[in-house]
């Protein structure tokens, strides 16, 4: 397994601060070679001849053997101060470099620097921010305009989207609302043969279920992206006015104080007790509960119902996507679990689904610490 690796300002450093240590190393070894073939020179010099007297001088080899001892005293002395002295100064030089390095590096990713501050920032709704980097025409300046284009690109699809799915919202539920109406009327007449009440329910049931899609749709596309607009919610209150519809339900409602679209969040429990309450089996045991701890608010719906394999699970947060053995009484369009997952996303939290032991689900949708 690869090991974690350094950040490119401690590599940059470390590769400045090296470069000075191998030259500093380099001149430190020429000079100690220079000197040293340079004081190792053999030294010659005439000898004075000798007077006669009573006490004769040393022999001329004598003076010359004390001469070359000096001369090796003093060439090891040289050799040897002068190495300490060049390690001494190639330490300090390679701490330089190193500090210079570190310098170096801060003001040269500088610019990469500002590039992922912006990237972080950016939202769905902050998209028209650029990083508009001035400067010579270098790689850096050439990687933060493509950054630019990318943004404009991706600022241009967000606004077809949000204009597309306002004009979505209005081209689809009102030409819905007014086939309903006009089915409610026409059909309502007391005198409509007994034959026909049945197909008249079930074009009535075909409007609610086509309302019903067309409604998660839009909410799925408005959730695909982060919230900038946040309020104090209490995920318990929240869960308190859905299950005012649900008589049936066991609550354990602690305090979950969270951050967000209050009515995006009931949206959410709404969802995950309707999926509770529709795929279940005879048992029929439906249970919410709320509260926080240190990896923030949550909460979790759990329910009985047919026994479900670890590895399908991820398939019910996907779009129309729903099990086989879990759509005997639904009727739903498969957006439920999508739509949960889209809004937890948006809030900076996490949906997760675990199979129960014994048969059904548990739910538990994660936000972030108030």
């Amino acid at each position: 397994m690869t090991g974690r690796r350094l950040p490119v300002r401690w590599r940059l450093t470390i590769v400045y601060g090296s470069l000075f240590f191998l030259t500093a190393g380099i001149l430190v070894i020429v000079n100690y070679l220079v000197v040293k073939q340079i004081v190792s020179r053999p030294i010659t010099s005439p000898v004075a001849p000798v007077a006669p007297g009573p006490n004769p001088a040393p022999p001329d080899e004598i003076i010359l053997l004390q001469v070359e001892d000096k001369l090796q005293s003093y060439r090891a002395v040289v050799t040897g101060s002068m190495l300490a002295w060049s390690i001494l100064a190639t330490v300090v030089v390679g701490a330089a470099g190193l500090v210079v390095g570190w310098l170096v590096a801060r003001r040269t990713l500088a610019p990469l620097h500002r590039v992922t501050e912006t990237a972080r920032r950016l939202s769905g709704s902050t998209l028209h921010r650029r990083i508009s980097m001035d400067g010579p025409h270098d790689e850096i300046k050439e990687l933060a305009d493509t950054f630019d284009s990318m943004l404009e690109r991706l600022d241009s699809a967000f606004d077809g989207q949000r204009r597309f799915v306002a004009n979505a919202s209005h081209e689809l539920r009102t030409p819905l609302a007014i086939d309903r109406a006009l089915l409610q009327v026409a059909l309502a007449d007391a005198s409509l043969p007994g034959g026909l009440r049945p197909v008249r329910d079930e074009l009535l049931a075909s409007n609610v279920r086509q309302e019903r899609l067309i409604e998660g749709l839009l909410t799925l596309a408005n959730t695909e992206r982060e919230l900038t607009e946040r309020e104090p919610v209490d995920l318990a209150d929240l869960a308190r006015s859905v299950l005012q519809q649900h008589g049936t339900v066991e609550a354990d409602l602690e305090p979950a104080p969270a951050m967000g679209d209050a009515i995006l969040l009931e949206r959410v429990i709404g969802n995950l007790v309707d999926n509770a309450v529709k795929y279940n089996d005879e048992r029929a045991f439906v249970s919410v509960r709320t509260g926080d701890d240190r990896e923030g608010s949550f909460v979790s719906v759990e329910n009985t119902g047919p026994e479900i394999a670890l590895g399908l699970v991820p398939r019910l947060f996907e779009p129309f996507r729903r099990l086989t053995d879990r759509t005997g009484s639904a009727g739903g369009a498969g957006l439920g679990l999508s739509i949960v997952r889209a809004v937890a996303r948006a809030h900076g939290g996490a949906a997760e689904a675990v199979p129960r032991h014994g048969g059904g689900l548990v739910v538990t949708v994660w936000l972030p610490p108030f």
